[in-house]
């Protein structure tokens, strides 16, 4: 299913004594990484933007406290259980067509869902943006994987792409709260509108499509089965906050979920056409770079819920300075992937790298777990945050390039996908686990301490400090779980450089 571009289909053979035609996204390369990287920060904002508007939007559509956790998870339903559909289409379909249909379609949920008049429209909204972003992200990764194929400018192109990834989440909370407090929550939305927009029209005039030569079938049956087992899985984890994790529908959507996985696996090695094929998953370094990202976002989305409650809740800050309590840790992932893919990788590979950034994870975790009522923010909170980005960014941008290593051309959609699909998943796990894990802890402190005379202000304060440090201790366990699995499944060895002749695949 090998493909050539247009240009490259006219490039005059070797020895003619012609000059070759050069390959046009290899010409815009870096024009192209803007466009991309603009594409995968809209998708990674929408994931934490909206956190930072609920209690606004709240008060102006009027629902309730447990309704609004739909206007989150509508998102992440959505988008983790069509990942792998939307990276086989990108293979199939042609990734600049489906990066711009995914795009326009983006921009309209957006609009749709800033203009909400009540909860039903909201939310709606929220699952069709879930929708266009899983058919957006494994496109855009992929379009990256096929535009850059020198191996030092692919490592700072990864580099870039990783911190784009790694910091969305804290900037989608800066920004989040810069529109809130200064606009309206509707902005958080409407936003969405200007990024789309400048990345249409960049993607429409520096990208080229072509055809696969032997377009293969869908895989409708694996379609589906992954679809909704990883739905119910993530609903399965949405409901244990909810409803707990022994109640019958909990159990009930895990066991399906893990049900219909296992199917699909047993479906993936007997169909000709797979939505995954087992070769994605059977290489050593994309094998372990999935595990990795997977991971690791558990435990860092931990850092943004929890830390965000202690400083607006415990601290009294505001959104916005919320907001840009995190730029430290955006500015120190960004340097980390940069130097962790231009300096290290080619020198050590991600066998080194992912694992010691699991390990400043770990400690960045164990520091913040040190907070008190009255810590100041410079003390330890900007500490634990800047150990943390410099391991995110040791971590993201090298898994990210492994997860796509050495893969068939017509599988680099579907190798992308599964990199969100992991990041989305890990983090709807380590979000449900962990807020259930800190929510237990919480009650259990409150009910030891009830009788001790303390004001129920005090003791509601105590109870949420004890709640945070909990979640912040077993996600520095998490990172270090990472780590040995990291240290023991990736293969030792720096990354090879992409086959000959990647310049000119099909885009």
């Amino acid at each position: 299913m090998t493909t050539t571009t247009p240009d490259a289909a006219l490039a005059p053979p070797a020895g003619s004594g012609t000059t070759p035609h050069v390959d046009p996204h290899h010409a815009r390369r870096w024009l192209i990484l803007g466009v991309l990287g603009l594409a995968q920060l809209m998708v990674v904002l929408d994931a934490t933007i909206v956190n930072i508007a609920l209690p606004a939007a709240q008060k102006s559509l009027g629902f309730s406290n447990n309704d609004r956790t739909w206007v989150v998870t509508g998102y992440a339903l959505a988008f983790g259980s069509l990942l792998l559909l939307g990276g086989r289409l990108s293979d199939l379909l042609g990734r600049k067509r489906l990066f711009l249909i995914a795009l326009g379609g983006f921009a309209v949920a957006s609009a749709i869902g800033g203009a909400a008049n009540g909860f039903t429209m909201l939310v709606a909204a929220r699952a069709l943006q879930g929708i266009f972003g899983a058919f957006l992200a494994p496109s855009a990764l992929a379009l990256l994987t096929t535009t850059f194929v020198d191996p030092k400018e692919r490592n700072k192109a990864f580099g870039i792409f990783g911190a784009i990834a790694g910091a969305g989440g804290a900037l989608g909370l800066l920004l989040g709260g810069i529109l809130t407090s200064y606009l309206s929550w509707r902005w958080c939305l409407y936003v969405n509108l200007i990024f789309a927009a400048v990345a249409i029209a960049g993607g429409a005039l520096l990208l080229t499509n072509s055809r696969p030569d032997n377009r293969a079938k869908l895989d409708l049956r694996g379609a589906v089965t992954i679809s909704v087992g990883l739905f119910a899985i993530v609903f399965g984890l949405s409901r244990a906050e909810i409803a707990g994790w022994g109640s019958a529908s909990t159990i009930t959507l895990l066991v399906v979920g893990v049900l219909l996985v296992v199917a699909f696996a047993a479906l993936q090695l007997r169909t000709e056409h797979p939505l995954l094929p087992v070769r994605v998953l059977l290489d050593r370094m994309r094998g372990g770079s999935y595990l990795s990202v997977f991971i690791s976002a558990m435990g860092m989305f931990t850092v943004f819920l929890f830390l965000t409650y202690y400083l607006e809740a415990t601290r009294g800050y505001s959104a916005v300075r919320t907001g840009v309590a995190f730029l430290p840790m955006i500015a120190a992932l960004a340097i980390s992937a940069q130097v962790a893919n231009i300096v290290l990788m080619p020198r050590v590979g991600p066998k080194v790298l992912v694992p010691i950034g699991m390990i400043l994870g770990a400690i960045g975790l164990g520091v913040m777990a040190q907070i008190t009522l009255t810590s100041h923010y410079y003390s330890t909170v900007l500490p634990a945050i800047l150990i943390m980005g410099l391991g995110m960014g040791m971590i993201f941008a090298p898994a990210m390039q492994g997860a796509i290593s050495n893969v068939a051309p017509h599988d680099a959609g579907v190798a992308s996908a599964m990199v969100n699909t992991m990041q989305q998943v890990g983090g709807s796990i380590g979000t449900a686990l962990i807020n259930t894990i800190a929510t237990s802890a919480a009650t259990a402190f409150a009910a030891a301490h009830f009788g001790e005379g303390l004001p129920q202000q005090l003791l509601l304060a105590k109870a949420s400090l004890h709640s945070y440090t909990i979640s912040f201790w077993f996600s520095a366990g998490i990172f270090v779980v990472g780590a040995i699995i990291a240290a023991t499944v990736l293969p030792r060895g720096t990354l090879s450089a992409p086959a000959e002749g990647a310049p000119v695949l099909a885009h």
